[in-house]
C-alpha cells in the first residue's frame, strides 16, 4: 500500500464555497455540511465509487461516512445503477399502486421481526412524524416519553432535546412552547427514570419513543437488558414501545437492531440504509397499530410515496444484504475498531462500537465509556474530535466532524481501506 500524502490541494472546493455562499444560505442545504463542522470549507465531492469518494480537486478518501450511513453498498454499486435505469425507462413516477411495492413491502416483513405491515415515505423525518400521529391516533393519548440527546428528525415535538435543570434544550428556534408540552425527556439508559415518568402521567404517554442504539451522539448502545425493560416497562402502563430504526434498519442485520437485541416493537420507523442512497423510508409495526392509518383514519398521504423506481433500487438492495453480507460487515468492523484502539492508544480515546457503526470519542480520561447525553456533554472534547477528522482529510479518509455523528462501514469496504483507515488515525493523532 503507498503512502499518502499529507499535501493536497483544496482550491476549487475553497472556490465552490465562496461562490455557493451568495446562494445557499451557509453555502450548503444542511448545517452539518457546512461552517457548522468544516473548516475553512467544506470538501466538494464529484463521485463516488465503492467505498470511496473523490472531491473536486481529485483527492480520493475512504468514505466512512457514506451520506451518514445510507449507503450501505457504497456508492454507485453496479446491480443498483442498473436497477435505477432500468426501472426509469418504465417511468419516474406514477403515483399509483405497483407491483414493487408488495413485493419491497413483503421483503420487510419477512426479515423483520416487529413488521407485520408496511408503509411507505419518503424520508426518516417524514416517517418519524406519521409515527408520532400513530401512536396518539391508536392509542387516544397524547404523551410520548423520549430520551435526553435522541433524534427522531426535525419535528416539532420530537426537539426537545433534554430538561436537565436550569431550563429545556431545544433544538430549534421557531418552535413554540405547546408544541413541546407533551414530550417528556429522560435520560437514556436509565429505566428508573422512565418508569417515574410513565408512574407521574399514568394512562396519558401513547409511546416510549427510542433508538435502540443512540446514534446521534456518535454510537451508545443499550446497556444490557435496556431494551427489554422498556418493552416491560411499555406494556404495564399500556403505552405502545416505537423504536426509531432509521439509522440502525437493515444495517445491525436484516432484522435491525429489534432483531440483533430481541426486542419486540409497536411500531419501527425505517430510512437511510433502506433507500441505499435515495429517498425511500417506511413505517412499519403490529398489524393492528398500523392498521389505524387504514382509510387515513390517521392521515398520511405522499404522492411520492413507494416511488417504484426507487422502491426497484430496494428491491435489488435487500437482495444483497445476505448473511455472508452482514457477516463481512462484522468482520470488518471489529477489525477496524481494534486497529483504531491501538493507533489511538494513550490519546485519552475510547472507540465504540455495535456492528459496522462506530465513533471515536476524545475524552478527559474520567470515563471508561460513554453511555448517555450526559456522559457526552461532560467528558467529550469536541474540538479535539474536529481537528483529529480534518488531519484525516489530508491522510485520505472521509467522516463528519461532528463527533455527534458516526462512522460507518459498507458491504463495498475493503480489508485495504480499513487498513488504510487505520494507518491514518495513527498519523492524524500525531499531527494533532
Amino acid at each position: 500500500m503507498g503512502e499518502v500524502s499529507v499535501t493536497r490541494s483544496t482550491e476549487r472546493s475553497a472556490a465552490l464555497f465562496e461562490r455557493a455562499q451568495r446562494a445557499l444560505v451557509d453555502g450548503v442545504s444542511s448545517p452539518s455540511r457546512g461552517p457548522l463542522n468544516y473548516h475553512p470549507h467544506p470538501l466538494y465531492m464529484a463521485r463516488g465509487s465503492g467505498g470511496r469518494m473523490t472531491d473536486v480537486d481529485g483527492n480520493e478518501y475512504v468514505d466512512l461516512m457514506l451520506a451518514f450511513g445510507a449507503l450501505i453498498h457504497g456508492h454507485a454499486h453496479p446491480r443498483l445503477v442498473d436497477a435505477m435505469q432500468r426501472a426509469v425507462a418504465d417511468g419516474a413516477l406514477t403515483a399509483t399502486a405497483s407491483e414493487v411495492e408488495v413485493e419491497v413491502a413483503e421483503r420487510i416483513s419477512a426479515v423483520h421481526p416487529s413488521a407485520e405491515r408496511v408503509r411507505f415515505a419518503n424520508t426518516g423525518t417524514e416517517a418519524c412524524m406519521a409515527a408520532l400521529r400513530l401512536v396518539r391516533g391508536y392509542t387516544g393519548r397524547s404523551k410520548i416519553v423520549k430520551f435526553e440527546g435522541h433524534y427522531h428528525g426535525w419535528a416539532d415535538a420530537y426537539s426537545l432535546r433534554s430538561n436537565m435543570p436550569g431550563g429545556p434544550d431545544v433544538d430549534s428556534l421557531g418552535i413554540p412552547a405547546g408544541a413541546l408540552a407533551d414530550t417528556l425527556v429522560v435520560p437514556w439508559n436509565d429505566a428508573d427514570a422512565v418508569e417515574q415518568a410513565l408512574d407521574a402521567n399514568r394512562g396519558e404517554v401513547a409511546a416510549i419513543v427510542t433508538e435502540p442504539v443512540m446514534a446521534n451522539l456518535g454510537v451508545i448502545p443499550p446497556v444490557d437488558g435496556y431494551l427489554t425493560t422498556l418493552r416491560e416497562l411499555a406494556d404495564a402502563h399500556g403505552a405502545l414501545l416505537y423504536v426509531d430504526e432509521t439509522v440502525t434498519g437493515f444495517r445491525l442485520g436484516a432484522g435491525g437492531a429489534c432483531g440483533r437485541f430481541g426486542v419486540r416493537a409497536d411500531l419501527v420507523t425505517f430510512g437511510k440504509a433502506l433507500g441505499a442512497g435515495f429517498p425511500v423510508a417506511a413505517i412499519a409495526g403490529r398489524a393492528d397499530v398500523m392498521d389505524a392509518l387504514a382509510g387515513g383514519a390517521v392521515l398520511h398521504y405522499g404522492t411520492q410515496n413507494a416511488n417504484p423506481a426507487l422502491l426497484a433500487v430496494v428491491r435489488e438492495s435487500l437482495a444483497l444484504l445476505d448473511a455472508p453480507a452482514y457477516a463481512d460487515l462484522e468482520r470488518l468492523a471489529d477489525t477496524l475498531v481494534a486497529g483504531l484502539r491501538d493507533a489511538l492508544a494513550g490519546e485519552n480515546v475510547l472507540v465504540q462500537y455495535v456492528g459496522p457503526m462506530l465513533q471515536v470519542y476524545f475524552t478527559d480520561g474520567e470515563t471508561d465509556a460513554i453511555r448517555s447525553y450526559r456522559d457526552f456533554g461532560a467528558h467529550v472534547d469536541r474540538d479535539r474530535f474536529n481537528s483529529f477528522v480534518h488531519a484525516l482529510f489530508d491522510e485520505g479518509v472521509y467522516t463528519s466532524p461532528s463527533p455527534a455523528l458516526h462512522s460507518v462501514l459498507c458491504t463495498a469496504h475493503t480489508d485495504e481501506d480499513v487498513e488504510r483507515v487505520v494507518t491514518a488515525a495513527r498519523a492524524a493523532a500525531a499531527r494533532i
